[in-house]
């Protein structure tokens, strides 16, 4: 974990502020710790806050109507969600929940407001990281219409690699792979879809598996076939 003085240097959002700015916020929010698949938002909930991600790491989810899971992303530390209900002011929407243990900052609504008015330098990265996640969502949609079962699979795995994953001479390392359950959810398909595409893309030369920690070996090249 990051020491609590300068976990917020790395948020997207508030890399630029001064730091009696920083100072301000950690004074005006809350921690709070959540247990590995323990709710931390409810679609539907009002938007009272929010959430910056210290350590760990949660889901971002919505529920199909025949209840089926459709996980969203995945974000870890420094990650912020929240945002959409804080904006405009109606209910959450989608679920967020912890898959590991998780510490969070919590900024209440109206304090954030506050500081994008005193703070036009948040407001812009906002719009910034805003645009990134809904060009994000527009890559998956369309792997997901029109893509086979092998292409959705490798844009959950592209996404990953881009958000998480370690690049060493062309090959990219993703230390600790959702599990397949939750890459199904991520891609649109199947438990089995995943375990057998991803054994096939290691029969073929493609990808290395060893327990949780995947590799892609010509990151270049995965990402020009797949993309």
């Amino acid at each position: 974990m990051q020491p609590k003085e300068t976990f917020l240097r790395y948020v997207p959002i508030f890399t630029d502020l001064p730091e009696d700015a920083l100072e301000k916020i950690e004074r005006i929010g809350n921690r709070k710790t959540y247990n590995k698949d323990e709710p931390i938002l409810l679609e539907e909930d009002s938007g009272t806050a929010l959430f910056v991600i210290i350590s760990g790491k949660v889901k971002v989810s919505r529920s199909s109507d025949d209840g089926k899971e459709v996980i969203l992303t995945i974000l870890g530390e420094s990650d912020f969600f929240g945002e959409m209900a804080i904006l405009d002011g109606l209910a959450r929407s989608a679920n967020v929940i912890a898959i590991e243990k998780s510490d969070v900052f919590v900024i209440r609504r109206n304090d954030f407001l506050n500081l994008l008015e005193d703070h036009s330098e948040v407001t812009i990265t906002l719009l910034q990281e805003l645009t990134t996640r809904l060009r994000n969502a527009d890559m998956k949609i369309k792997a997901l219409s029109l893509k086979d079962s092998e292409g959705k699979v490798a844009t959950v795995l592209l996404q990953i690699a881009e958000y998480s994953g370690i690049i060493k001479s062309g090959v990219v390392e993703i230390e600790k792979l959702p599990v397949q359950q939750d890459l199904a959810n991520m891609a649109g398909t199947s438990r089995e879809t995943i375990s057998r595409t991803l054994h096939s893309f290691a029969k073929r030369g493609l990808i290395e598996l060893d327990g949780a920690k995947l590799r892609i070996l010509d990151f270049g090249k995965f990402k020009e076939r797949f993309e």
